[in-house]
């Protein structure tokens, strides 16, 4: 396929073909499964795909003209321009080839899992993403629980237009990155059926110190997005690597969260997902068994050292897992190097002090 790169062809040579978290994908999927770590797999379209959707629909001019003179720090200008560039994208034509590539490798994916309609995910890579200097995940938006061939397809679009989030202008002007020059790649992805179970983020450092001899583990209910975006209070946990290593159950310590609601799947098609509440008896009880802590720990020690010795140093990570509620099979459905804490001076101590409270706009666990 032209346009169109399967897991197993991809690896993290292949950031500016697939984006940061493709490449990522593909080269766990690739180099990790037969150390027992599991990943579903998936496909990647490419930045030569979105760069012919861009051209197909003559849309550079119109982008360019849009940004022109744009002030950032003025949020009324930036949403108005976001707005009006991915309506633009989103509702342009999507080309033949392209259209026929992305649905063959869906057909091709359904066939693999023998499941219709295959329920994927359709997340966003940029092609600049996850550089150790700038960090684009999260900017981009993601679709989950999306099932059938033309849905796909329209999601794909909608992954293109996200690449002008507010946000993600934003940073692009903040950073230095050419508005023209970062394309972005949709990574198709068989969903893990976390919305009968649970799911969450870990890192193979505490983000708190920065001590790296420590796996800490967030977890919930339902579909992990909701720890991603830091909408629910997560069960937490540590795992003390050393020891881990050397084969003891390693665990630190865990603390209860409150994870009031789950996102599960919904029937609309057109709103996939949902919230619902979990009931209090279940927002009492862990959400993994210690022995599921103890092996996500391992898949993430597994992880970092694959990544530190591509890099010749140590590279902590930034790790999302799934567990499937049909088959109690634990994923890990993405992998990041982390470019937060692991870039911290822990020389420094930093201390702030709130002299006036005021309206609270927004809560969460950052």
């Amino acid at each position: 396929m032209k346009y169109i790169r399967f897991f197993e062809e991809l690896g993290l040579s292949d950031v500016a073909m697939v984006g940061g978290k493709n490449a990522s994908l593909g080269e766990m999927y690739c180099q990790l499964t037969e150390k027992g770590i599991k990943i579903p797999n998936g496909f990647a379209t490419t930045a030569d795909a979105y760069w012919h959707y861009i051209e197909y629909n003559n849309l550079t001019d119109e982008i360019a003209t849009t940004l022109d003179g744009l002030d950032t720090g003025d949020m009324k200008k930036l949403a108005a321009c976001g707005q009006q560039l991915r309506s633009m994208i989103a509702h342009a034509t999507m080309p033949d080839d392209l259209e026929s590539e992305i649905i063959e490798a869906y057909r091709r994916l359904a066939i693999q899992y023998d499941e219709q309609p295959l329920a994927v995910s359709v997340r966003s890579s940029a092609t600049a993403e996850d550089l150790p200097e700038a960090s684009f995940a999260g900017q981009q938006e993601s679709y989950l629980n999306v099932r059938g061939a033309a849905h796909v397809v329209e999601h794909v679009k909608q992954v293109y237009a996200s690449l002008f989030t507010n946000r993600a202008i934003s940073y692009r002007v903040d950073k230095g990155f050419d508005h023209l020059k970062v394309a972005l790649s949709a990574g198709i992805q068989k969903m893990v059926r976390s919305d009968l179970a649970s799911a969450g983020v870990m890192f193979s450092i505490d983000t708190e110190t920065g001590f790296n001899d420590a796996v800490f583990i967030t977890g919930a209910y339902g579909l992990g997005e909701n720890v991603v975006q830091g909408s629910v209070r997560p069960d937490e946990a540590y795992v003390f690597k050393p020891l881990l290593k050397d084969g003891y159950r390693a665990l630190l310590g865990r603390t209860l969260g409150e994870k009031a609601m789950k996102m599960v799947y919904s029937e609309s098609l057109k709103s996939p997902t949902k919230n619902v509440h979990v009931p209090i008896e279940d927002q009492r009880v862990y959400c993994l068994t210690e022995d599921e802590l103890l092996k996500l720990a391992e898949y993430a020690v597994t992880i970092e050292e694959h990544y530190s010795e591509l890099t010749g140093h140590l590279q902590p990570m930034d790790i999302e897992w799934a567990k499937d509620g049909k088959s109690g099979e634990l994923f890990i459905v993405q992998a990041r190097p982390e470019t937060v804490h692991s870039q911290r001076d822990y020389q420094v101590i930093e201390s702030y002090k709130l002299h006036e409270l005021s309206m609270i706009l927004a809560q969460g666990k950052s």
